[in-house]
């Protein structure tokens, strides 16, 4: 037989040849099991700092989370509440402070190069002076990413009481902030069936006919829908 008269089934034994190439290199997990996932940020933001040493309740910065399905990413207005001020690592604005006073002088404003950027984010320069050229968004990456037919709600869960280490990991302690569960559909529903109804505090609706005092809902469409 000829080449030609066999190109069809030559072509098309290639094709199948390189989805098999493909389909052994892939990485078929679903975009939430990222366990450890830990991106570089635009700014050297520290959970361990505000949430651990400063005591800053999570959903202060993330307020979205008491009334709407995502936490959200706090805008760099709500952090100018506090680094208008606070323009600099408590380190950095001592050992000026000890500088000035060594030189008799007083102590110069230190804008670190973080809250610079911040500075920045909102339209303003280290003097918090309007800059020319406008804002420079920060471009935040997202580290928890869960698949679009999943429909996770966290106003359900805040309003619970459910603390935000129980899905997110000791953020307290992260100075860089990264996915700490696998947050697989296994892992849900097992929290799931480990909550049980608790009819004093109101939370008696269920969607899979269980009765109250059984766990809190498995059933599909609360997360797919």
């Amino acid at each position: 037989m000829s080449v030609t008269r066999n190109m069809p089934v030559l072509l098309g034994l290639i094709a199948v040849f390189g989805l098999a190439v493909v389909f052994a290199g892939a990485d078929w997990r679903v975009p939430a099991a990222n366990t450890g996932y830990a991106p570089e940020q635009p700014l050297a933001y520290s959970h361990r700092l505000h949430a651990g040493e400063l005591g800053i309740d999570c959903t202060y910065c993330h307020f979205g989370a008491r009334t709407s399905r995502h936490a959200g990413i706090p805008p760099a207005d709500l952090c100018m509440n506090c680094h208008k001020t606070v323009s600099a690592g408590f380190d950095q604005v001592l050992q000026e402070r000890e500088l000035a006073l060594a030189e008799e002088r007083e102590p110069n404003r230190i804008v670190s190069e973080s809250i610079a950027r911040l500075y920045a984010a909102v339209g303003l320069d280290e003097d918090l002076e309007t800059l020319p050229g406008g804002p420079v968004p920060l471009d935040w990456v997202s580290v928890h990413n869960l698949p679009d037919f999943v429909a996770f709600d966290h106003r359900p869960h805040v309003a619970r009481g459910l603390a935000c280490q129980t899905c997110h990991g000791p953020v307290q302690a992260m100075e860089r902030m990264r996915q700490q569960e696998d947050l697989s559909m296994g892992w849900c529903v097992n929290c799931h069936r480990s909550q049980s109804v608790d009819p004093a505090a109101g939370l008696t609706e269920v969607h899979d006919g269980l009765p109250s005092g059984e766990h809190v809902s498995t059933d599909c469409a609360i997360c797919h829908y």
